[in-house]
């Protein structure tokens, strides 16, 4: 096997090897890789006795002190020798009458004997030369570390000594002295003496902890000087002029701020108690009063214990303890109300020269099916009432529209139909101007009533726009006089109220309803300050399934901006979009300007005013501090004692449960309010739980544990919501229209209670005497005074107007013959079934029970 193939199958050794030139380290590693390194070692001096002579220089030595030449390349390393040729083995002589086929058997088999032997052979040479190649690193390696061991003893050495480093200066080329004269009397040679020549004698110990001392800050300033002399390699580290390894920087700024503390006093001076104003409110726990005195936790809990109480550091304190510790530890207090946590918007009024003019907001109202989205539709130039299911508007909607002279105005559209009560109460009380709208020829319905109670509850001003007056009935004089009724007085009737006749399919009249609405602005003089922090009103709130709690709101004041921190209601976040009545998103918003804010983190309560603080912590204490006052009122609502838990236990009414769930806040307070009316003595609506967005798995799981079904108002389940609706056996109740909600619910908690049943009296009777009949009942003679007695009829027996006992008429008897009835005059015994408790002078009602269809 040639060296080509062994070098392919063995890998080289790693190690040292010594090249040619002196001073000089080769390292080979795997894969051809090698790197020379450069190592300069000097030789032990040896201190000569008297009368010894100096050894003679060795050659390599002097080689050494010669200037090296300049580096040549490595030789490489010579061929191993070639392995001799093996003789082939001596062929046995073919047996006689060997058939052909068992002589290429006989062949196959040496042949592979041979291959077997040659391979047996070629692994013995390469474990023989990876035996030798281990022996010679190993040889290697102990040479390294003795020459390393040498130069660290004698860098040890010279520290020690730093008298006999010197002479070895001078000394540096070991020469041969000459031979002493022959006329000295043949004694030995030896060297002259010298000014630095060392002495062998044993030297005291003290001079040398002297010179240990000395040597101390010559160091040091050594070390300073070389800290920042790169990294260390195999020169600087055999080299006796570097010594020791550089001392790092951060060794370096110990040892100064040490030599800055012995220089003012020996120790450090304590630092200064700094003086904290401490803000504590109502209640606080142990750790965020230790936060805001910039104390620690532990250090509280200790100062509790030893005024008697046990606590932790997460236990809410009283702010009187609370004042204890912060005097204690030598701080000031400042005391708050959790009242004063909160936003008050009524206490900040705007200065009169920051205010500017900015768009009225109106709210169009009025009865269902009369024209008000229709009339918003022929102002916008769009068709929003196609897109509402039933063709009813069941959300607030809030749009701008720009009018000819440039001017923009602001539109609400209300619901109309009596479930949506309380939005049209939330849209009297943010608007400036309130268009009644009317049809001609229905006239004033509930709901128009209704709204016009709302804008007088909120002092907006009214105009009264009659719609529909392209049909052939309209009566637009019978609108008037019917407004006289609730005090409603139109200025063609001598009063105040600005009326228009219009009609919103054909177009005609809105721009005289137009300049009416910026007549009645420009007389209110509506103005508000855009540079300030922004407040606004949620119109509106839902759960989009891509954009998360999205709040439909009135910039009331100021400028809303993107990356504004903001609180509604128990809900805060950041701004992150704001998107126009367009859909477009834009930058920021001003004073009437509705738009839809995305960042909140939660949904919002429809009505909830919306404000701007300066950061997002701010935001989330007084977001918390709501939710906690909602938490406790909620609380409140709850039975807090035995005699109000009896009182629920005793009342009979039953419970309807429900769970429901809306597109938006608005739908869901109107779905509540409206099951709420359903409920009577006899039966009640509980709601489980009420929100906005789809319906989910904790939804299912809750209306399975209350037995009760899912109402679903322009909402569906989502994908896992519905296995579990199956797996679970939920009902389900969609619904799109309001009003078909409600009168499928009305149905169903009727028919929980079953039919009706309604009693007629028959007669009453006087029970005059009591005789036995057979074993254990009880006859009474009864004399009718009304109506009639009837066999089989039900009875009610009652002593001094109190009921004894309810039955029923077993058996009537007139004298001794059964009769079916015995009218008023006319005496008769009866026996009543299942009592026996009769006595003379009781009463007698006999009644008939009739069983009709409930509704509510």
């Amino acid at each position: 096997m040639s060296d080509d193939e062994n070098n392919t199958r063995t890998r080289k050794p790693l190690g040292l090897k010594r090249s040619v030139e002196s001073g000089e380290v080769k390292q080979t590693f795997s894969h051809g890789r090698t790197n020379k390194v450069a190592v300069e070692v000097k030789r032990r001096r040896k201190i000569l006795k008297p009368g010894e002579s100096a050894p003679a220089p060795a050659p390599e030595a002097e080689e050494a002190k010669a200037p090296a030449p300049a580096p040549t390349p490595a030789p490489a390393p010579a061929p191993a020798p070639a392995p001799a040729a093996k003789k082939p083995a001596p062929k046995k002589p073919a047996p006689a009458g060997e058939t052909p086929q068992e002589r290429v058997a006989r062949l196959q088999r040496e042949a592979e004997e041979d291959r077997l032997r040659q391979a047996e052979e070629s692994r013995k040479r390469e474990d023989e030369q990876a035996r030798k190649a281990a022996e010679e690193e190993k040889k290697r390696a102990e040479e390294n570390a003795k020459a390393r061991e040498e130069a660290a003893k004698q860098a040890e050495e010279e520290a020690r000594n730093p008298v006999a480093a010197e002479a070895e200066a001078e000394t540096q080329a070991p020469a041969e002295e000459p031979a002493a004269d022959q006329s000295d009397g043949g004694k030995a040679a030896r060297p002259a003496a010298r000014k630095f020549t060392p002495v062998q004698r044993p030297e005291p110990k003290k001079p040398e902890k002297k010179a240990k001392k000395e040597d101390k800050p010559s160091k040091s300033a050594e070390r300073v000087d070389k800290r920042r002399s790169g990294k260390l390699t195999v020169t600087k580290a055999l080299n006796e002029d570097e010594g020791r390894r550089a001392r790092s920087l951060a060794a370096l700024k110990r040892a100064r701020e040490k030599e800055r503390r012995m220089q003012g006093g020996g120790s450090s001076k304590p630092r200064e108690k700094q003086v904290r104003d401490v803000i504590v409110p109502e209640a606080i726990t142990v750790q965020e009063l230790a936060n805001r005195m910039a104390e620690k936790g532990a250090d509280l809990v200790k100062e509790l214990f030893s005024l008697g109480m046990a606590v932790t550091v997460n236990q809410t304190i009283d702010q009187d303890t609370a004042e204890l510790l912060v005097e204690q530890f030598g701080h000031n207090i400042q005391k708050v109300s959790e009242a004063d946590i909160d936003i008050k918007a009524e206490e900040d009024v705007d200065p009169e020269e920051t205010l500017q003019p900015r768009p009225p907001v109106v709210t169009i109202m009025g009865h269902v099916d009369h024209g008000k989205t229709s009339l918003l539709d022929a102002l916008r130039g769009t068709n929003v009432t196609r897109g509402e299911a039933g063709g009813i508007t069941q959300h607030i909607g809030s749009y701008q529209v720009k009018t000819k002279d440039g001017s923009k105005i602001t539109f609400l559209d209300t619901p109309g139909h009596a479930a949506f009560t309380e939005m049209r109460a939330r849209g009297a009380n943010v608007t400036d101007i309130v268009v009644l709208v009317v049809a001609a020829d229905d006239g004033i319905m509930p709901q128009t009533i209704e709204a016009i109670g709302h804008a007088k509850a909120a002092g907006t001003p009214i105009i009264v726009a009659i719609n529909k007056m392209d049909k052939e009935e309209a009566n637009p004089q019978k609108v008037r006089e019917r407004l006289l009724e609730q005090e409603v007085i139109v200025e063609a009737m001598s009063g105040d109220v600005q009326d228009v006749e219009i009609s919103a399919l054909k177009g005609t009249g809105l721009d005289d309803l137009l300049d009416k609405i910026a007549l009645q602005a420009e007389l209110m003089e509506l103005k508000a300050n855009p540079d300030r922090a922004a407040e606004a009103t949620v119109i509106e709130a839902q759960l989009d399934k891509g954009r998360g709690p999205v709040a439909q709101v009135l910039v009331t004041r100021g400028t809303l901006k993107k990356g504004d921190a903001l609180v509604a209601g128990t809900m805060s976040g950041r701004v992150r979009a704001i998107v126009d009545d367009q859909g477009k998103q834009i930058k920021e918003a001003g004073p009437s300007m509705p738009v839809e804010v995305l960042g909140l983190g939660g949904v919002p309560n429809a009505g909830d005013q919306l404000a701007v603080v300066e950061n997002e912590q701010r935001a989330r204490e007084v977001a918390e501090y709501r939710q906690d006052k909602a938490n406790e009122a909620r609380t409140a609502l709850a039975p807090t004692n035995f005699d109000a838990m009896f009182s629920s236990l005793a009342n009979k009414a039953v419970e309807f449960p429900l769970l429901v769930r809306a597109d938006v806040q608005g739908s869901v307070e109107a779905i509540k309010t409206a099951l709420t009316n359903l409920s009577n003595d006899l039966i009640k609506v509980r709601i489980l739980h009420s929100g906005v967005g789809a319906i989910t798995e904790n939804d299912v799981t809750l209306a399975a544990a209350g037995n009760a079904p899912i109402i679903g108002f322009n909402v569906r389940p989502n994908a896992k919501a519905r296995q579990q609706i199956e797996r679970e056996g939920v009902r389900m109740m969609y619904y799109d229209v309001i009003y078909h909600l409600t009168e499928e619910i009305a149905k169903e908690m009727a028919g929980e209670l079953g039919p009706e049943r309604i009693e007629n009296v028959v007669g009453r009777a006087a029970v005059k005497e009591v005789f036995k009949s057979g074993k254990k009942d009880k006859a009474a003679g009864l004399l009718v005074e009304e109506g009639a007695i009837r066999k089989g009829l039900h009875a009610r027996l009652t002593r001094d107007d109190v009921i004894v006992s309810s039955t029923t008429i077993a058996s009537l008897r007139r004298f001794k013959d059964d009769v079916d009835e015995v009218r008023a005059g006319l005496e008769c015994g009866v026996v009543l079934e299942d009592t026996n408790d009769i006595k003379a002078g009781d009463q007698l009602e006999v009644f008939e029970v009739e069983e009709r269809e409930r509704t509510l």
